[in-house]
């Protein structure tokens, strides 16, 4: 295997000669160590990179980037063992925190928010179970995978907005907790210092896969437990109030708003997809492999985004609730049902425990960015995945402290904006795979690491400024309103930009691989 010690100009010189990443030399089953390499493998021992290596051996941690894993390297024994994991990541705070955004955001009812978060949730998990395929097919990361469809320098754009994307999504889950942790105690813990006790255990990243799906495989349990000790207390507490379902072209438009939101939460893993099947073997049944993605994603965003209507729906007709949720947010909403109303001392417990479920989803987040990192460039696949990693942590940290102060509108913009780019890279993907590549045999694996078989990603940009198009005009935020959404008024942004991109990639790409052959 080539180690990501090389130094950047040996890469550059790989890179022109067969791609980013240079071919893999075969070694024994005894030199791997969790996608590692021993230290005889490295290729630069005296390089500075040579001694993040070293590190990462010396602890178990796994070494590997970007690079391709073989066959007989896939530690994965199980086919439900993505639904364990996505089952973990996904039972936490922030889609509770979502599920609440109907009600409290757009001014819908209990009944209307459920059908609309069963409905978007499912749509935007389809993309998630689709893409984790190419993990045992491929052996690649998700990002690399994409160069399939985007081309080696037209992906470039989609692995930046990845990165943020990771960054923000851990943002948005270390607020969450954060709030949850400030209410115990009449507010004692500081936010920051909340905030910190999240970035500080997900550092469990920097061991790699194998740690953090074991990580994730019980971390549910607890969680989806106090989940039910929520559900019991708000039940009896008789606050609940459900109302009636809405119709009417106000409604009309407070759904496709809330939609888009549920859209974005859901099929933000699909540039993660396949980074959590790599070490699947190739032969897997794939459609036990669907299933069980799309039920460990589905299942558990439906359910606390239920919940969280729930709790909002209590929140509504009871003022002190609302008081606590306008004052710390779902986090202090929760301190109202759980403690304050019934549960007190052993309520506190549980809510901690909630806050740091927090740290499953942000392992996701914080794992994917390296990858998304290393494919931006040679000079950043240079450097080791636990740099990357924990520079992550450090940059999610910090933009959490910022967005904490005005949350519930930096949640909703940041779930539209992410469904938003994410139906352009799904846009442009599922074309070209099932249309232009007629499926699993247009690829060929060799292809990866040589620009010049790739597409050239001039169909890519224009259909990706095609996309944007639709966003402008379909957009229905604080800071912007499309003339189409405002219409309606509602926020139309994720339909327009899927169809604007798709038209457009549809349009051009035969024209494009007419005129380059490939």
């Amino acid at each position: 295997m080539t180690s990501l010690a090389d130094t950047a100009s040996d890469i550059e010189k790989n890179e022109k000669h067969s791609g980013a990443v240079a071919s893999e030399p075969e070694f024994d089953d005894s030199d791997v160590q969790d996608g590692a390499v021993r230290e005889k493998d490295l290729a630069a021992p005296n390089s500075y990179f040579a001694n993040f290596h070293r590190l990462a051996l010396k602890y178990r941690m796994e070494a590997r980037g970007i690079e391709r894993v073989p066959e007989d390297e896939r530690i994965d024994k199980t086919v439900y063992s993505p639904a364990y994991f996505w089952w973990a990541v996904n039972m936490v705070l922030s889609p509770v925190a979502i599920g609440a955004l109907g009600i409290s955001i757009f001014g819908m009812t209990f009944w209307d928010s459920t059908l609309t978060i069963i409905f978007f949730t499912i749509f935007g998990t389809i993309p998630v179970a689709f893409y984790s395929l190419f993990g045992p097919e491929f052996g690649l990361r998700q990002m690399i995978i994409s160069r399939f469809w985007f081309g080696y320098h037209g992906v470039k754009i989609f692995a930046v907005l990845n990165v943020i994307g990771c960054i923000g999504w851990s943002a948005l889950s270390t607020v969450n907790a954060a709030s949850i942790l400030h209410s115990i105690n009449g507010g004692g813990l500081p936010t920051w210092a909340g905030m910190l006790i999240v970035a500080t255990g997900t550092m469990l990243t920097l061991f790699g896969y194998r740690i953090v799906h074991f990580y994730e495989r019980w971390a549910w349990l607890p969680t989806f437990a106090i989940f039910l000790i929520v559900i019991a207390r708000l039940a009896k507490s008789h606050t609940f109030a459900p109302g009636t379902l809405a119709t009417g072209q106000l409604e009309a438009g407070n759904v496709l708003s809330f939609g888009a939101a549920l859209f974005g939460s859901a099929t933000g893993w699909a540039t993660y997809a396949s980074d959590y099947t790599v070490y699947q073997k190739k032969d897997v049944n794939r459609t036990k492999l669907f299933f069980s993605v799309l039920f460990g994603v589905s299942f558990p965003l439906i359910f606390t985004g239920i919940l969280g209507a729930a709790l909002m729906a209590a929140a509504v007709n009871t003022p002190h609730l609302l008081d606590a949720y306008n004052e710390n947010g779902i986090g202090g909403l929760l301190y109202g049902v759980v403690v304050t109303d019934s549960l007190h001392g052993f309520g506190q417990f549980c809510l901690v425990v909630l806050a740091l479920s927090t740290i499953a989803v942000n392992c996701a987040n914080i794992y994917s960015i390296a990858f998304s990192i290393q494919a931006i460039s040679h000079y950043c696949a240079v450097v080791p995945r636990i740099v990357w990693t924990f520079l992550g942590v450090c940059a999610s940290y910090g933009i959490s402290v910022g967005a904490y102060y005005n949350f519930e509108s930096y949640m909703d913009n940041f779930m539209n904006i992410i469904g938003y780019w994410l139906c352009i890279y799904e846009a442009i993907s599922l074309p070209e795979h099932f249309w232009f590549k007629g499926g699993l045999s247009g690829y060929n694996v060799e292809d990866i690491t040589h620009p010049e078989r790739l597409p050239p990603g001039y169909s890519t940009l224009f259909s990706f400024c095609c996309g944007i198009a639709g966003i402008v005009v379909g957009m229905y935020q604080v800071w912007w309103t499309g003339p189409i959404a405002r219409m309606i008024p509602g926020d139309l942004g994720f339909e327009l930009t899927f169809v604007f991109t798709f038209v457009a990639y549809v349009a051009t790409r035969p024209l494009e691989k007419k005129y380059f052959g490939r």
